[in-house]
């Protein structure tokens, strides 16, 4: 009799013990589908692999703020009437990236505004670009000193004939250049020597285009994509070969887009010494909120 009950105990034993076996076996499965599921995306959707959008979509879209600036520093009185327009003080400069910054502004780069109009990829809440122009050297200490305090990045357009100069206005030398593209901004094309676009002969693809790119690419060791026009002037006759010399996107001021090509004229706003931050975040909303997606 013992031994028969010893038997049973050992079988029912066996059976309580494969069960709970089984069923740690099935709930650790379950974790790890459970896990898989919550997990981010392991394989990234290919933008390669999307269809690009037509140009009337991307007109559709809703645009992302692009600030422009020129030179960070204080007024002197040989400055003319048109260029306080493109001259910012270092203090005003601070105080409107302040209120970006309290305002929820998040900075992105022109790759990321480029896969948004082309592809529908995801932008950060508020996004914005802050672009600078003309390669002036304030632009570095005073401009990217003050993004860096607020986690922002920013674009740099060079102009490549300034590149080391200095004078009345220094310029960016090409170890500040190097630095700003390796801390992750994004550096691209303003022409060698600021011609306007509008009048560009067949050799400017060369001195004002190709040569420039080049230069920048050797500084960098990265690719230059992305260029913006002197004065903002464009010429729709000619938009088709800045793709054709390798630029993805092109950024002009505050004139219309070109309905034909939209990621070549991309706009931008001047914020003006004049401004308060209040003034510029009322003309952010009133230049750029029209349209939604």
């Amino acid at each position: 009799m013992r031994k028969y009950l010893s038997s049973a105990v050992y079988t029912l034993v066996s059976i309580l013990v494969l069960g709970s076996f089984s069923l740690a076996c099935s709930g650790s499965k379950q974790k790890e589908i459970t896990a898989t599921a919550n997990t981010p995306e392991t394989v990234k959707k290919d933008s390669t692999n999307t269809k690009p959008a037509d140009n009337k979509t991307i007109l559709a879209k809703r645009e992302v703020p692009v600030l422009c600036y020129h030179q960070i520093r204080n007024n002197i009185a040989s400055d003319s009437k048109r260029a306080h327009d493109d001259i910012i003080a270092p203090d005003k400069f601070k105080e409107h990236m302040k209120m970006l910054a309290d305002s929820g502004y998040h900075t992105i780069l022109p790759d990321q505004l480029y896969n948004y109009l082309v592809y529908g990829g995801k932008l950060p809440e508020k996004p914005i670009m802050i672009t600078f122009d003309d390669t002036d050297e304030d632009q570095f200490t005073t401009g990217n000193s003050t993004l860096k305090k607020y986690g922002f990045k920013g674009v740099y357009f060079i102009m490549t004939v300034s590149i080391g100069r200095k004078g009345r206005i220094n310029y960016m030398t090409k170890q500040q250049i190097k630095q700003l593209a390796d801390e992750g901004n994004t550096i691209a094309s303003h022409t060698y020597d600021h011609k306007n676009f509008a009048q560009f002969t067949d050799e400017d693809w060369t001195t004002q285009i190709d040569a420039p790119t080049k230069k920048l690419e050797e500084i960098t060791g990265k690719k230059v994509s992305y260029f913006a026009f002197p004065y903002g002037v464009f010429k729709s006759a000619t938009l088709h070969k800045l793709k054709e010399h390798g630029f993805k996107a092109a950024f002009i001021l505050s004139t219309a887009r070109d309905e034909n090509y939209p990621l070549y004229t991309i706009r931008r706003i001047i914020d003006p010494g004049r401004y308060t931050a209040k003034n510029l975040y009322y003309s952010i909303n009133k230049s750029f909120n029209k349209t939604k997606s």
